[in-house]
């Protein structure tokens, strides 16, 4: 096995802070993002709530709802929704600790993309901590599956997401997209696609106390495959790379960067997390490793389009 230079955990050199509407909630909040120290990992604090009820755990086993958006909570049943924008870029921007207080129910949907949140880490820097960075590296693929939906890790010596969509139904043909995360791919290539939704499903989404606070300026609306938006699309296929990001965000819960290359079909943030989950109780297929003691050889590829084709292809999930 190769052995590189440390690598050391991350944090802010500042604190940074926005404001803005909860896109599901409708209700204004505000985040300050503060530096935290070595193997604190990242942590929401809730600010209006009691004192030693607000603290939430950006952790796969403090999910409570995946309908539309991932949402957070822990025992006292204080909650944080719409996480996965703000901890995708944490994540691509190498942050490993962090707090973030917030005093609302949902982080601000900003303009539905993870772009402001990047600048703003970037604007400000990161700091190399004292500790080492640990991660998970795939050593056996992990899948789920649910109906013609399916996720899988597979191993690599990088971290990558490939994803495949389908909104047919909705006016919108296939799209599929992969990216390593490496350098500033995400911030190119990612983090600035925004949230999208349907006019078809506006109403019904509103009735059930969501989308009350989205608009044109933090989503793209789609109306029987035209764009309603003025300024149009931001990439040609904005959508795939924003469910790339939400891919990110959730695996993000994982409280570690993952080595390994996800594969999706028509995910969602239910079947990512179902994924993580099948990941820690598949506790073989993988091995819990200092970043610079992971072994950086090339490993054999299947090629995207045929690991694609061998999942779908594959009778029942293990």
């Amino acid at each position: 096995m190769k052995h590189n230079k440390p690598v050391y955990q991350r944090t802010l050199k500042n604190s940074i802070s926005c404001v803005g509407v909860g896109i599901h909630s409708g209700k204004q909040a505000s985040i300050v993002i503060h530096p935290a120290e070595e193997n604190n990992g990242i942590s929401f604090l809730r600010k209006d709530v009691p004192q030693g009820r607000g603290v939430i755990p950006a952790a796969w086993y403090s999910v409570t709802e995946t309908r539309l958006s991932t949402i957070l909570g822990n025992k006292y049943g204080t909650t944080v929704g719409t996480v996965e924008h703000l901890l995708a870029a944490l994540r691509a921007c190498g942050v490993d600790n962090a707090q973030i207080e917030i005093d609302g129910p949902e982080v601000p949907v900003m303009d539905g993309s993870a772009g402001p949140f990047v600048d703003l880490i970037k604007q400000t820097g990161t700091i190399d901590q004292k500790a080492l960075r640990w991660a998970i590296w795939i050593k056996e693929p992990i899948e789920v599956r649910d109906g013609d939906k399916f996720a899988v890790i597979m191993p690599y010596d990088r971290t990558r997401i490939t994803v495949e969509i389908d909104f047919s139904d909705l006016g919108v043909k296939p799209q599929r997209r992969s990216i390593e995360l490496q350098d500033d791919s995400f911030r190119r290539d990612i983090a600035y696609a925004r949230t999208f939704g349907f006019k078809s499903q506006i109403e019904s989404l509103k009735k059930k106390g969501l989308a009350r606070g989205g608009s044109l300026s933090n989503a793209v609306l789609v109306d029987q495959g035209k764009i309603v938006n003025k300024e149009g699309l931001r990439f040609q296929d904005e959508f795939v790379r924003h469910k790339i990001l939400d891919c990110l965000g959730d695996m993000a819960l994982v409280g570690l960067p993952v080595f390994g290359h996800y594969i999706a079909y028509k995910p969602g943030h239910a079947l990512n997390v179902a994924l993580i989950q099948r990941m820690f109780s598949q506790r073989s297929s993988w091995a819990y490793l200092p970043v610079d003691k992971i072994d950086q050889q090339l490993v054999e590829e299947s090629g995207t389009e045929s690991v694609m084709e061998r999942v779908q292809g594959r009778a029942s999930v293990h």
